[in-house]
């Protein structure tokens, strides 16, 4: 029986903590939770009643706000957290890990200052001490649905055959199926560029437009992020994969998308702070698109979609202006 360290109590790290619990592989699964009194409710009810109401989290997960406590003998550690504290959990961690352990980020976004991908983030922390061995898990995956036992499949991505052939087999189980890849750079950025696309999405949606916009949207924003991806080194076939078709379609339709709400509530006319002030997740698209276009400059690269979210989100734009300022690009061929 393995243990597993996840770090990240919010819907994702307690679903993922949900899941594993039901896979073909026993495990001791340890949830480092950043609020003690929250990670003390987990341990009595045995729910997260604050990120993911409504489902039982089964005996061999553990809540804990102690690092030393959640990361004891872990031979898998998971990050969950939001990509602008991914450095600074993982820092924090660092004393507690151990050199023998597989580290795996489930986390879709860059790091809003560097732009870094978030298992180079973490590489670059844990280098401190020792080079770890780290993969990546992505695809379409809301956290309840995966938690409730719903079929999910998803995609894990290393560099290293060896590991992801080893989390492959700890972590499937009935309802979640993995495929393997070794797109590392092509998973994150898919992952990434699709909450960007959500939010547009989203905004679509509260401007009352139909399904016309919106397979318009979904369409040149997969090549969108494809054009992006193969410039940075990425395989095309990843962005018409899992981590990026799938994920793409599931935020741009699913309810349940942080990113899509975002959107949605622009469209209706209401402020991002007024927006993300009612929030109790985080919506990464809103922090990626910033960095997006950061790495999009450095490489000559036009991200017309990208360039529009961020325009309202940071620079007082209106959904209809962003709109027709793509409609009104000049013409070229598909």
């Amino acid at each position: 029986m393995s243990r597993i360290a996840i770090l990240g109590g919010g819907s994702w790290g307690t679903g993922l903590a949900v899941v594993l619990s039901a896979s073909r592989r026993k495990h001791e699964i340890r949830l480092w939770v950043r609020d003690s009194s929250l990670a003390e409710s987990i341990e009595q009810d045995r729910e997260n009643k604050k990120y993911l109401p409504g489902i039982s989290a089964p005996d061999c997960v553990k809540a804990s706000a102690n690092f030393e406590e959640v990361l004891q003998q872990a031979q898998i550690v998971l990050g969950a957290v939001p990509s602008a504290h991914t450095r600074g959990i993982f820092a924090l961690a660092l004393p507690h890990l151990s050199r023998e352990a597989a580290f795996v980020s489930a986390t879709k976004g860059l790091e809003p200052a560097t732009h870094l991908r978030m298992s180079e983030v973490i590489s670059q922390v844990i280098n401190a001490r020792f080079v770890p061995s780290v993969a990546v898990l992505s695809g379409p995956s809301f956290a309840a649905e995966a938690a409730q036992g719903q079929p999910t499949a998803v995609v894990l991505a290393s560099k290293d055959a060896a590991l992801s052939a080893f989390l492959q087999e700890e972590f499937s189980g009935p309802a979640f199926r993995l495929y393997t890849n070794d797109d590392v750079l092509g998973v994150e950025l898919a992952g990434a560029m699709k909450n960007v696309m959500a939010i547009a999405a989203g905004a679509c949606q509260g401007l009352g437009l139909g399904a016309n916009s919106l397979a318009a949207l979904i369409t040149r924003g997969l090549a969108e992020m494809t054009r992006l991806a193969v410039a940075l080194g990425g395989k095309p076939e990843t962005l018409s994969g899992l981590a990026g078709m799938g994920d793409l379609i599931l935020t741009c339709y699913g309810a349940q998308s942080r990113n899509r709400r975002v959107g949605f509530e622009l469209g209706q006319g209401r402020s991002l702070t007024e927006i993300l002030a009612g929030m109790t997740m985080v919506a990464e698209g809103v922090g990626t698109a910033a960095a997006l276009l950061a790495l999009a400059k450095e490489n000559r690269i036009e991200l017309p979609i990208t360039q529009q979210v961020h325009s309202i989100l940071h620079l007082g734009n209106s959904p209809r202006e962003a709109i027709r300022a793509i409609m009104e690009r000049p013409l070229k061929r598909e």
